[in-house]
């Protein structure tokens, strides 16, 4: 997702989700405790063997407490494995991006990349992932404990090009406490877009609001999309997946009288967020609701002390064939990477060690690894049960995931996200942006097939 969940322009999307601020850690932090008999003899190695220096870059997005478990679980690979040293990078959504694209350009990407589905297409339609299958069939990355389908997530051209690393669905998030304390309504599991704008009109009227989703409309205008039959993309990738204009001026419509009525957060205010938990409208007590994928809930609720958070799914109708479940992040091997034998064991160590996964506890998404997410259960607090019992509740109650974007998507999503901000300060009227939008998008589309 980029910028902040923060603000979705359809409740105040919950920012530490997916960003914060970063830095670079050429040593990870402490140990997170003494190394777990249990786990798989391809991630560890015996200290007293002789190997090798191996020495690995890694890089991901994301907020503190990411940053600071990642760091815990390198160190106990490094301990497990002495030979190998990992440089860790890290950054906001934003930032992560930004700093990304140069060395790609260079061919200076880091060993491990943590990647996101908006751009999955676009670094491997560039060869510039490593295909992972080879080390699935050696036993390297071992995903015996993985589904097919979670598999699929990762593949792109026939090529197993990055490793899921959870599963997410998308999710209201309600601060219940401070809408029973306002007379607020609760809405039920089957709520509808009316039902949001009954919401959000009832939270205008306590002085609260419920965010918006400014900034992420690649996120939800696709959903809504969904909810109606339609589709962002086509299934080759060539053009846009609806041909009539009609979604776009309704989505745009109800999101404009939000914005107008006051019910999210303004555009300049939005601007000034860095994406960061800490800068989330729940906590900060503005907002009484907030939308994200399941995982970016963790962040906020655990900072949320004096009242408990609670998920719901996103509004319709149509909700079922709306929701999917959805990788919420990959790691991948750049087909640069001089260790890409020794990436993938890394990557088998984070998807599979009981002990790593004891610290990570699904805040990258419910673990891929049944194994893992079975072991977990007895451990979670009562937040991350919310969150797996959300996922449990989505499977069943949910359709199919598109297949992963295609190349020119990024650009299309700029083309959403800037008139987007043209239809809010009145510079077109949605009718307009809507012509303007299915065209130079179907243009982009035709040019990234070149």
């Amino acid at each position: 997702m980029r910028k902040t969940l923060t603000a979705l322009l359809l409740f105040s999307f919950m920012g530490s989700l997916i960003g914060c601020s970063g830095g670079t850690a050429d040593k990870p932090g402490e140990t997170a405790g003494t190394p777990n008999s249990g786990t798989q003899a391809a991630a560890g190695e015996k200290a007293d063997e002789k190997k090798d220096p191996v020495k690995l870059r890694i890089a991901w997005w994301g907020g503190q407490s990411r940053h600071d478990y990642t760091l815990k679980v390198i160190k106990m690979y490094e301990e497990k494995n002495p030979n190998v040293t990992i440089e860790a990078e890290y950054a906001p959504f934003d930032d992560y991006w930004k700093k990304l694209a140069p060395q790609a350009v260079a061919g200076g990407l880091p060993d491990i990349i943590q990647m996101d589905i908006s751009y999955l297409s676009q670094y491997a339609g560039r060869n510039q992932l490593a295909d992972l299958k080879p080390f699935m069939d050696s036993g390297v990355l071992d995903v015996k404990d993985v589904s097919e389908n979670a598999l699929k997530g990762g593949e792109v051209g026939g090529k197993l090009v990055a490793m899921n690393l959870g599963v997410n669905a998308l999710q209201t998030t309600f601060d219940v406490e401070t809408m029973k304390k306002n007379g607020i309504d609760i809405p039920s599991k089957d709520w509808t877009w009316d039902d949001m704008d009954k919401l959000g009109a009832q939270a205008k009227a306590k002085g609260l609001q419920i965010g918006g989703f400014a900034y992420h409309h690649e996120v939800f205008f696709p959903y809504y999309l969904r909810t109606i039959g339609q589709k962002m993309y086509s299934e080759d990738g060539k053009t846009l997946g609806y041909a009539d204009d009609k979604p776009f001026i309704d989505y745009f419509t109800r999101y404009q009288k939000w914005y107008d009525n006051g019910y999210i957060l303004s555009l300049d205010k939005e601007a000034q967020k860095k994406g960061v938990a800490e800068e989330d409208e729940i906590l900060l007590g503005h907002s009484v609701s907030g939308t994200g994928w399941s995982n970016q809930f963790l962040a906020v609720a655990n900072l949320v002390k004096d009242r408990p958070l609670e998920l719901n799914p996103m509004p319709g109708p149509g909700t079922k064939e709306g929701l999917f479940l959805k990788p919420s992040m990959y790691f991948a091997v750049s087909e640069s990477s001089k260790q890409k034998e020794e990436a993938a064991k890394f990557i088998s160590f984070f998807i599979n060690d009981l002990e790593a996964n004891q610290l990570i506890k699904g805040e990258r998404g419910v673990p891929v690894s049944s194994k893992v997410k079975e072991a977990l259960k007895p451990n979670l607090t009562e937040n991350e049960a919310k969150i797996f019992d959300y996922v449990t509740w989505a499977e069943s109650n949910s359709s199919p995931m598109d297949p992963p974007n295609p190349i020119g998507s990024v650009e299309i999503e700029k083309l959403l996200r800037d008139l987007s901000e043209k239809i809010l300060f009145k510079k077109i009227a949605i009718d307009q942006a809507a012509a303007e939008f299915r065209k130079e998008a179907n243009a982009i589309l035709a040019r990234s097939q070149k």
